[in-house]
């Protein structure tokens, strides 16, 4: 048998499946297409769905694929034995309604032993215990003896998901030999050991489970197979895992070079290795398709990975950064599978740079206070953290609390998850609320899922705004549900669905079309343009006259003043893109974008705010562009003529064989399904109204457009008199009245903070009687009226230098809200207190929270009512502290 790179086993199946019929697609983004259900694409079939259930009709009823995928269900194995990993890419040969079970087994073995070259005598195939077709298949017309054919149960060969479609299963499995063995007698296929590892599986997608345990035969039976190509590789190499296979070699032995270390010498440093490389395969891809670090949903996988590989460099003891390194040799060794890759190069280091910096910057304090923790629950006889001292590691040194248990399980501690995930209660009801429900599809359920397939909706708009047809359906909805219906009467609301429209339905970040569709009996105000399940254009809106019937013709018109605003912005939009790209770099790449008639609003990768020179350049050279008038020029080509045409394309998207490239003279040139300008003149006029932070390394411009820039200067104009009467000034004068204001309150403000700071010296020695001494620690608690948090400090600085060696708690009541501030001296901390854990315990009496370091820390609070309680317990909580 040859030895086969990962690179080669890739193109020899997709290749072999070409020949055998199937339309060969490219990998689909790790970022789910209209799937509620999934935060990752984690199988071969999953961005399929909709074609297994006839929702969409397939490019072709063959289609073979190389899927990249993430699976994080058992992160916290990954590392631990080289068994477990979180990326992997899956082959794949799929059949809609077309062959079934004989070409998918036979194929299946001709691939693997003619092809590959596996040892036909090594393989054994296993079936659902109830499948005699397929047993059949492999003894009759494969030629397997019986007793190489297991038969396995529901658990090991049927597979099904809830409700909705599902079928028996058929693995092969390779004999790689007795050293992969447990040695036990009886070792055999379905034996927990490596020896016999699955490489193939047959998905005979045959029944619809009802949900109750009710099986009915499927109308369309499909084909849903899927072998891990790394798997395959592992077994063509003979290596001992998936970390020993050439292009994942390659990436461990970097990780070596490095961290100065060796593989397979010890295995606290063999973790670390594996969880790096492990890691870094799925980082690098998850950024590549647009994933960013964040707190939530995948980009806090992204965020969870990438600090776990970065805490495990610092344990292999690498200094400095290296991740963006190990990228380097990610996208050298899989770019030729995956070119974007390589295209989006830039954006991955950088990105991966950025976050790295940013963990640097917070893992030295995080992991002092978690030293602290640890040391306290020590003292205390415990052995597991709080959940609410783990939530202030995620929520302010951004450590994920997988983690932090990591961590403490290597120095004998757990963790009180259910405490951490209480703390996190309110932010978890608040996504479960906004979940929607979804249907087997993981898209929202409507009641379009079952309607008749062959009703449609083309969009016919591009260069018309009104359109003769007919009503195609019609859906009624009220408070309590949404029912299909023939006709839908005034005053109603619901859903209107034509065979031809010129209703641009949301989409791309550009907001559906408004308008009217009108009938000889009645008219249909759109509200919203959106697309339903089944390749349909859903107008929806009321009924504002009369009655609406199916099967009448109508007259759908699209409100010609709402889609100029509209196209405007959208046009704009993409001289903005081009404009920021060459202000301040190639690395910027849109995240996210909404135009409607008022605004449009561009989320973009930077990793800091613009200053104002940067927003200026960007917005002259948008208007340079309109000025210059511009021709806006749509081509239809296929998707590789337009990247190679240099049109840029958005992360993630999900486009066509065919797509629509846009062009704006020689200045820009994108992929763009929307609507647009004719030429940029159209636009008239452009300006950037703000420009913030929505996420890490992810800014976001918001701008206006045309009419809208007059609005928005007249606006400004009346502002600006309105405040120049306030001060008593003319408009032009308004500049110097409001400095002049300024230094006055400045002095003004000088003045009282002298005035209180006198007031607190006067105070803070007129209080030193009030000095006790709890084992042996000076203790000072008093508190005070009307002081805020700046003149606390400065009284406990000079209260600290009178006391000497000791321990300062102050509180006071300041416009109905509590300050409370603690110090500690270093011959208080040596004996044991602590002033951030002091204040955690005070805080909660008068209804605030807060913490900060051993020597100083403050909170807020809201109930004065408990001010006596801190005074008077202080002395008991330091107590405890102290040795």
């Amino acid at each position: 048998m040859q030895n086969y790179g990962v690179n080669e086993l890739r193109k020899m199946f997709l290749d072999f499946m070409e020949e055998k019929g199937h339309l060969k697609l490219k990998s689909f983004s790790l970022v789910p297409h209209n799937d509620n259900s999934l935060l990752l694409i984690n199988s071969g079939m999953a961005p399929l769905k909709p074609y297994f259930t006839g929702q969409e009709e397939p490019p072709r009823h063959r289609v073979t694929t190389c899927q990249k995928c993430i699976r994080t269900g058992d992160l916290e194995n990954v590392g631990k034995t080289a068994r477990h990993g979180t990326f992997f890419e899956m082959l794949g040969n799929f059949s809609f309604g077309d062959y079934f079970k004989k070409e998918a087994i036979h194929w299946s073995w001709e691939f693997l032993t003619e092809r590959v070259g596996l040892d036909p005598e090594r393989l054994y195939p296993s079936v659902y215990q109830d499948d005699d077709e397929a047993f059949e298949i492999w003894n009759k017309e494969i030629g397997i003896a019986p007793e190489r054919i297991f038969r396995f149960g529901k658990e090991d060969n049927f597979w099904e998901h809830g409700s909705g479609p599902c079928g028996p299963c058929s693995e092969i499995y390779y004999d790689r030999g007795e050293k992969y063995g447990c040695g036990k007698e009886g070792c055999t296929v379905g034996c927990d050991c490596d020896r016999y590892m699955e490489i193939w599986n047959n998905v005979f997608t045959q029944f619809d489970n009802d949900g109750k345990g009710n099986y009915s035969e499927l109308d369309q039976k499909n084909i849903d197979t899927g072998m891990g190509l790394e798997r395959l590789a592992s077994v063509v190499q003979d290596v001992d895992s998936i970390f020993d296979v050439d292009t994942v070699y390659a990436l461990r032995s970097h990780v070596c070079r490095i961290a100065g270390v060796e593989y397979k010498k010890d295995y606290d440093t063999d973790v670390s290795i594996r969880i790096i490389t492990d890691h870094m395969r799925s980082a690098t891809f998850m950024i590549s398709d647009g994933i960013m670090p964040s707190n939530e949903g995948r980009g806090y996988v992204l965020r969870r990975i990438i600090r776990r590989a970065a805490r495990q460099g610092r344990k292999l003891g690498i200094q400095g950064l290296f991740l963006a390194q190990l990228a380097e040799t990610v996208i050298e060794g899989s770019k030729d599978g995956y070119p974007e890759l390589d295209e989006k190069r830039d954006f991955i280091i950088n990105n991966l740079t950025k976050e790295e910096e940013q963990f640097n910057r917070t893992i030295d304090t995080g992991l002092s206070i978690l030293t602290g923790y640890e040391e306290s629950l020590k003292k205390e006889g415990k052995t597991v953290l709080s959940g609410a001292d783990a939530f202030k590691l995620y929520d302010t040194y951004g450590f994920p609390i997988d983690l932090t248990a990591e961590i403490l399980e290597e120095k004998g501690f757990t963790v009180d998850e259910e405490g951490f995930k209480a703390c996190m209660k309110e932010q978890k009801e608040k996504a479960r609320a906004a979940r929607k429900t979804t249907n087997y599809m993981g898209a929202d359920a409507t009641v379009w899922d079952d309607y008749d397939k062959s009703v449609t909706s083309e969009f016919v708009g591009y260069d018309k705004l009104t359109v003769e047809d007919k009503i195609s359906a019609i859906a009624v909805s009220d408070d309590e549900k949404t029912e299909i219906s023939d006709a839908i009467s005034e005053g109603q609301k619901g859903c209107i669905v034509c065979a031809k429209t010129p209703f641009y339905a949301t989409m791309g970040g550009q907001v559906g079309d408004i308008g009217v569709i009108t009938t000889a009996d009645g008219e249909f105000t759109v509200t919203a343009t959106e697309k339903v399940t089944g390749n349909r254009i859903g107008h929806f809106g009321y009924v504002s006259k009369g009655m609406i019937r199916k099967d009448t013709a109508a007259t759908l018109s699209v409100d010609e003043k709402n889609r100029a605003s509209v196209c405007r912005n959208h046009s704009a939009t993409h001289l903005l893109q081009k404009a920021l790209r060459d202000v301040l770099g190639s690395h910027v790449e849109q995240s996210g974008s909404y135009q409607d008639a008022e605004r449009t609003r561009f989320d973009f990768s930077h990793f800091q705010a613009m200053n104002g020179e940067e927003l200026k350049k960007v917005e002259d050279i948008v208007n340079e562009k309109i000025a210059e008038d511009l021709p806006v020029e749509t081509k239809v080509m296929s998707l590789d003529e337009a990247k190679k045409s240099g049109a840029m394309a958005l992360f993630g998207e999900k486009y066509a064989e065919n797509v629509r490239v846009v062009s704006m003279g020689d200045f820009s040139k994108e992929l763009c399904g929307g609507t647009h300008v004719a030429h940029t003149g159209a636009i008239r006029s452009f300006k950037i109204v703000s420009e913030g932070s929505v996420a890490s390394g992810v800014r976001r411009i918001t701008a206006i457009t045309g009419d809208n820039v007059t609005e928005y200067y007249k606006d400004l104009e009346k502002t600006v008199h309105e405040a120049a009467a306030v001060a008593r000034t003319t408009p032009d004068k308004l500049v110097n009245e409001i400095r002049s204001m300024y230094e006055l309150i400045k002095t003004l403000n000088s003045e009282i903070r002298s005035l209180k700071s006198a007031a607190a010296n006067d105070a803070a020695s007129g209080i030193m009687d009030k000095v006790t001494e709890v084992k042996g620690v000076k203790l000072l608690a008093a508190d005070f009226k009307d002081l805020d948090m700046n003149s606390l400090r400065d009284m406990g600085d000079s209260i600290k230098d009178k006391l000497g060696d000791g321990v300062v708690v102050l509180v006071s009541e300041n416009d109905g809200k509590v300050c409370l501030v603690v110090m500690a001296t270093q011959g208080a901390m040596d004996k044991g207190a602590h002033a951030g854990n002091l204040i955690k315990e005070l805080a909660g009496l008068v209804g605030g929270g807060g913490g900060g370091r051993p020597n100083m820390a403050q909170a807020g609070g809201k109930n004065p009512a408990g001010i006596p309680k801190v005074v008077e317990g202080a002395a008991d909580v330091l107590a405890k502290q102290l040795a």
